[in-house]
Formats: C-alpha cells, structure tokens, sequence
C-alpha cells in the first residue's frame, strides 16, 4: 500500500477570484491537493531514496535469476493489485453522499472481491509460472498475492484517507511499512531466500502500514451488505476495475513474454531496467495519483470548465517535470546502470534507453485516466487501455523474438507513443475537456527536451571517462539547458535574486 518550504504562489493563490466562480474553487480544491501533493512527494521522496538502496544492496547479494523470478511473481502481484478492491477505493473517493452511508457495504464488496482473486491465483500459480517460464516462480507467487489481501481490508480506510487528503497519514503508514519491509528482505536475501526474500518483506510490510491505516482512518466500516448500494458502487467500480486491470497487463505483459521468450536471466535485465524507469512514475506520479482523483472529483462537482482550466494546468506542469528525466535516462543509460549497479547489469541499458520513453507516456495516460475517473467517465478509461492491450501484447511478442529484450523495449515504447498518447487524446475530447490551451503550453517543454538530448548526447561523446564524469558533465549541461529553455527569464530571475540574498554580504 505504497502509499515545503519556499512554494511559490500559483496562478490561483494570487487570484483567487470571485466566490463561486471556476478560479475560486480550484484555488481552495488547491490548496487542499497541495497540502497532500507535498506530503506524497515527501513520503515517495523517502521511500524511493531508501527502495534504491536497498535494490544496490541486493543486485550484490542476488543473482539476476532471481530478479527474474521475482518479475514473474510481481507481474501476477500487480495485476491483482489492479482489480484487486473491484473500483470501491475509487468508487469510495468519488463518493458524493456521506461516507458513512456506504462503508459497510463498501467494505463488504472490497474483502469479497480480494478473497476471490487471491483464492485463484493461488490454484493458478503454478500455470502462470510456467507459462511465463520459471517454475521456480509458484511458491513466490502465492506469497506476494497475500500482499492483496490486505489492500482489500483496508481499501475504504485508505480510500477515506484520500478522500479527505489526509495523505499525510498514509504517508506515515508507508514509512513504517518500508521500515519493516527492508530489513526484512535484506536478511533473507543474505541468508539465501532467493526472490522469496523480496515476498515475505512486502506482505510484512503490509501488514504493518494496514495496521496503522486503520489506526488513522478513525472509520467506522462495520460489515452490512446494501444492494441497491452495492449495485451503485459496482456501476461506477467495475469498469474503472475492468481499465485498471488492464494497466496491469501494460505494466507487466511484458515481463511473462520476456520470461517465456528469453528464460529468467533476461528477464532479470529487463526488470532491473524497467525498475529505473519506474522512479519517476513511483515517486511523482503515486504522489499525483493520490491527490488528482479526489481533486479533480471536487472541481466536477462543479461544473466542466473546472475540470477544464485544471487540466490545462496540470498537463503542461506534470510534463515539464518528466521530460528532462525521460531525457537524461534515455540519453545516458549505459552511464546509469555502469554507475549504479556495476557492469555485470550492462545489458540492462539497451533496454532502459526506450523504457524512458514509455515512462514520459505512463504519467501523462495515468493523469488522464484519474481525471476521466473524477468525471465519471470510467467506461473511457476502460476502452483507452483495453486500445493500448490490444496493439501491445502482438508488439511485444514480435520485439522479444526479434531483438530480445531491446526488441521488447523498442515495441513498448513505439505502441505507448502511437496508440496511448493518441488515444488518451481523444478519450479527453469526448469527455468534454477543451484541450487546445495546452498545445501552445507544451512548445517550450518540448523544444527544451529535444535541444537539452542533442547536447547530452553530443557531449556523451566526448566524455568517455568514468560513467560518473559523464553523468556529471553531459547530463548536468543538458539539465541546465532544458531549464534554461523551459523555465521563463523572470522565474530565473527571481531565484537567482534569492539565491543570493543568501549569501552573506562579506562573501560577496
């Protein structure tokens, strides 16, 4: 359940604008969503700084077997997480009555449905194992699925948590998780676990941050079973289940064909790639994530042009954040994985190279797919990603058997660029969502990302010492580029102005 100082003023901190009017309400919705947008990115900040050092510690006491297992079993772990709460934690966000009116029998459907799955993938672990090709992988599965289990006692708690963005509470709970969670895996993996070290620390880690959620929810669920309110739950649930279940098909389709294709070593590669790729999406985008649907459920409560003016904003901010990233690790892979993991993981590179790619397009389609759900549009959600599905999987059957796991990469990447961007576009525009705006806010991001990769790799080049050196003068100067396109003069300006008023007037 992975679940500051100095801001400056937005748009509508400045203006607040007439009471009742679009601007009014998305200033106090935002402030709210601020609020829990800085404890996320805190709490993931933390998380993500302490799952990197855990992951440098165990690329040196595992092999990349047993990261290849362990991407077998959290490829079904993942997929249930998605389906797992049958839509009630988003159905529970959305909710426009009192809470307490719908938690029991919330609370009952949410249990159920990840009693049920758990009960499957149980019986059918060992034929997902084969078929993604480690046998090995059985027994891991069925102890890193119990994980889901106790995502579905504690769904409406969390939901309840994220409704009233209390997001630093679960914040807090995740913390403690992880502090169960890496010891826990460490020890076993130095004692010889293999990637059964990597299950039993999350489901203990679970079970830890589940504790404290229900501590801090102060919910009262109780156990009752409403039909009618069943029904309703399920009308707005059960399609956004049926997109998320698809999302975890996109997120880990690829790791069962790799593994059938290339066997557990390459898949290892494929993992520890894919894994990078992932930080920005894990560290910003669940952050995002956590407060979008509640936000965005707020402003269309009010009224469409709303929900229209925040995603002009949220768009062009959230990629400006994602493309320099996107950049630098599509631009300077060897130098990565060389750097961090040592040059036994080098095949790893030709894959992270595309998978920046796909990452830049996770976040944008993941931002889409809160705000259709905030509007109660779940049926486009559902139809966006089962579209993204369906050109994927062939994609990726054909890249692996191609050109290995770079193929499977390159495929990814191409199908998440044509078919989901595309797609997410439209899904937008039959929502009701005026989007024109945005095409003159990406210009400057866009410009800055395709100058600040020329210059990256251009000097990647001439630097040939240590990955280290390279990281330092070729992605440094392409960062600076980028902000030096990106960022407008008067905001430079300004923090150059503040910079130094810090300094000391001796020292100048």
């Amino acid at each position: 359940m992975e679940h500051t100082q100095g801001a400056q003023p937005t748009a509508v901190d400045e203006d607040p604008g007439e009471p009742g009017t679009p601007v009014s309400q998305m200033g106090e919705i935002g402030r709210q969503a601020g609020r829990g947008l800085r404890w996320s990115v805190l709490g993931n900040l933390v998380m993500k700084a302490g799952s990197f050092v855990m992951s440098l510690i165990l690329a040196r006491l595992l092999v990349p077997e047993d990261f290849g297992i362990y991407a077998i079993a959290l490829a079904a772990s993942q997929f249930v997480i998605y389906i797992n709460d049958a839509g009630i934690i988003a159905a529970t966000v959305q909710w426009r009555g009192k809470l307490e009116e719908m938690a029991p029998t919330a609370t009952v459907v949410a249990i159920t449905s990840s009693t049920a799955l758990y009960v499957l993938f149980w019986v059918i672990a060992p034929f997902f194992a084969e078929l993604s090709g480690s046998q090995e992988a059985t027994g891991v599965i069925r102890v890193l699925t119990a994980v889901n289990l106790v995502y579905g006692m504690t769904a409406v708690r969390s939901a309840a948590l994220l409704r009233r963005f209390e997001q630093d509470k679960l914040t807090k709970a995740n913390l403690v998780g992880f502090l169960v969670t890496a010891p826990v895996t460490i020890t076993l993996a130095a004692n010889g676990a293999g990637a059964y070290s990597f299950a039993w620390g999350q489901l203990l880690g679970a079970v830890a941050t589940g504790v404290l959620v229900v501590l801090y929810a102060n919910v009262r669920t109780g156990f009752g079973l409403d039909r009618p309110m069943a029904k309703k739950l399920l009308v707005f649930g059960l399609p956004l289940c049926v997109t998320l279940g698809i999302e975890g098909v996109l997120l880990n389709a690829d790791s069962v064909i790799v593994g059938d294709a290339l066997g557990a070593k390459e898949l290892g590669y494929y993992l520890l790639a894919f894994n990078i790729s992932s930080w920005v999406p894990g560290l910003v985008g669940t952050a995002v994530r956590y407060v979008a649907l509640p936000s965005f459920s707020r402003l269309a409560e009010e009224d469409r042009d709303s929900v229209s003016l925040g995603v002009q904003r949220a768009v062009p901010l959230l990629l400006s954040i994602v493309l320099p990233v996107g950049v630098l690790l599509g631009t300077l892979a060897p130098a990565v994985i060389a750097f961090l993991y040592g040059e036994r993981w080098g095949p790893a590179a030709q894959v992270l190279s595309f998978l920046s790619i796909l990452m830049v397009v996770r976040m944008m389609t993941a931002l889409v797919v809160d705000i259709l759900a905030a509007m109660g549009a779940t049926k486009s959600t559902m139809w966006l990603n089962l579209g993204w599905a369906v050109a994927l999987i062939p994609a990726l059957l054909v890249g692996a058997h191609l050109d290995g796991i770079r193929g499977a990469a390159i495929g990814h990447a191409v199908v998440a660029f044509v078919v989901a961007l595309p797609l997410a576009v439209l899904a937008m525009h039959r929502a009701g969502v005026t989007l024109a705006p945005i095409v003159s806010a990406l210009a400057r991001p866009l410009l800055g990302a395709v100058v600040s990769a020329i210059v990256t790799l251009l000097l990647a080049r001439v630097v040939t010492a240590t990955p280290f050196v390279q990281l330092a003068v070729a992605g440094g100067t392409g960062l600076l580029v980028y902000v030096l396109i990106v960022v407008p003069q008067a905001v430079l300006r300004q923090l150059g102005g503040r910079v130094t008023g810090l300094i000391p007037a001796r020292s100048r």
